[in-house]
């Protein structure tokens, strides 16, 4: 089977290696998405030589348009051109030790490398030789025809070798949305415990991979039976399950948090939104209780939720930083908007809530949207048209009284003249007091208003404002 290679690159590399006498290949992701249709500006060249060399003469081909980065270490060069990214590296043959996943490594042909690859998809190779043959010894372009995923050689030593190998075979089965043959699953399940000895970057790495696929679902499930996901997040591994008491159930808070995650995935791209859809409903277990009359009971789960959010993004080295505080939010948050309408929807409830939104307010409503998931229609229209409702509402709110994100138009230096204090408690009173207030409706956003009511509230609080205060 031919596959056409198209583009000055080929061309140049070709060129490269014909005159240095190296036989070189495009392998690995590459030809698997060339042969799915899908565009690819990632090259990984295996050359039957020295890879660095060549990768060296290329740069000199191709000018100063060409950024070339050598890894000595690891025996591997890349060249930035363009829009592409080159790797270039010599074919080689690894071995393990047991403990570690930093391989043993030494000079081999394109058959010891194709060996070492993960899955057969990831083995084919085409050689730069204008025939464009792909050399294909493990039945890769079989496996992408019946959209499956399989190891090359034995799973179980693929995986012994490199555990995070088991990682990407889900990774691969969500994104393409591939099934795994049921020998290479078996293994996975068999050698879950030996992802221990990977880092937890690396692992998180392939999980928020398998978060941005079209469906993530499957690959969450993928993790839970074959035991992977209980190596590293407990937590949501806890949500799984029903119990029953009194004749009463709750609905397993596993599989409704993979349709929220759904969902979302659905209506946004963004990482950290799909992050807060995973999280919404962490604190359930730890939360729950049995009531005689209410039946089961998760009183509080969004706030404790909020709280675990920090204790496993710095476990599962997630950054620290604002997307972990906008997930932090969004968990807060999530019960918001599906409870303003039990009861009349009041201007300062939906002022409160965009306030405390922010900036994350659309993405707010789409994980309440999402987290609609009876399948009783009756319920499901009415909590959507309840949802509409204070969509509207917010609109309507926002537009009047532009409270997003706002600043009170009195700060709290303005605080300490008119009344001639030192930064203390009695100014957070007043400063607290004036957005309050503004946020009730007491009072509109406006400077002259802000001032009558920071006098008048100090007045009583005993305070003694200056005199070009006293008339406002």
């Amino acid at each position: 089977m031919q596959i056409a290679l198209e583009g000055e690159v080929f061309e140049w590399v070709q060129e490269a290696a014909q005159k240095m006498s190296i036989d070189t290949y495009v392998v690995g992701g590459f030809v698997r998405d060339k042969l799915l249709g899908r565009e690819s500006k990632d090259l990984d060249f295996v050359c039957v030589g020295k890879g660095i060399d060549l990768a060296k003469a290329l740069k000199k081909m191709l000018g100063e348009e060409a950024h070339l980065s050598v890894f000595k270490n690891f025996g591997t060069a890349q060249i930035r051109y363009k829009n592409w990214d080159l790797e270039f590296i010599g074919a080689r043959k690894e071995s393990y030790q047991r403990n570690s996943r930093k391989p043993f490594v030494e000079e081999g042909s394109l058959k010891d490398d194709q060996n070492r690859r993960d899955f057969t998809i990831n083995a084919m190779a085409i050689k730069l030789d204008g025939a464009n043959e792909i050399i294909d010894p493990f039945g890769g372009v079989k496996d992408l025809k019946e959209r499956r995923i399989q190891t090359p050689l034995d799973p179980e030593k693929t995986f012994d070798d490199d555990p995070l190998r088991m990682m990407r075979a889900v990774r691969f089965a969500s994104q393409l949305q591939f099934s795994i043959d049921p020998e290479t699953l078996l293994s996975i399940k068999k050698m879950s415990a030996r992802l221990h000895i990977i880092s937890m970057e690396r692992i998180v790495d392939e999980l928020n991979k398998i978060i941005l696929s079209k469906k993530p679902s499957d690959g969450f499930k993928l993790l839970f039976d074959t035991g992977l996901l209980h190596q590293f997040f407990p937590e949501i591994v806890a949500l799984q399950g029903v119990e029953t008491k009194n004749g009463k159930s709750h609905k397993d808070n596993f599989y409704h948090t993979l349709e929220v995650l759904d969902n979302v995935s659905k209506l946004s791209n963004d990482l950290w939104l799909r992050w807060a859809a995973i999280l919404h409903d962490i604190a359930k277990p730890p939360t729950k209780k049995f009531d005689n009359k209410e039946g089961w009971t998760f009183h509080g789960h969004e706030d404790l939720g909020a709280r675990m959010v920090k204790k496993i993004f710095k476990r599962l080295r997630l950054p620290l930083n604002d997307s972990m505080r906008k997930v932090e939010k969004l968990v807060r948050l999530h019960l918001r908007p599906i409870a303003l309408v039990k009861d009349i929807v009041t201007d300062s409830a939906i002022r409160r809530l965009i306030f405390d939104a922010g900036q994350d307010l659309e993405d707010l409503m789409i994980l309440c949207k999402s987290d609609i998931t009876t399948k009783n229609m009756y319920k499901q229209k009415k909590f959507q048209n309840n949802l509409a409702l204070v969509e509207q509402k917010i609109i309507d709110v926002e537009e009047r009284d532009q409270v997003r994100n706002f600043q009170p138009p009195i700060d709290g230096f303005e605080i300490m003249k008119i009344f001639k204090l030192k930064e203390g408690k009695e100014v957070g009173i007043l400063k607290s007091s004036l957005r309050e207030a503004i946020l009730e409706g007491t009072i509109r956003n406006d400077y002259q208003e802000a001032c009558n009511f920071v006098v008048a509230k100090g007045i009583v609080m005993g305070l003694t404002p200056k005199e070009k205060y006293d008339s406002i």
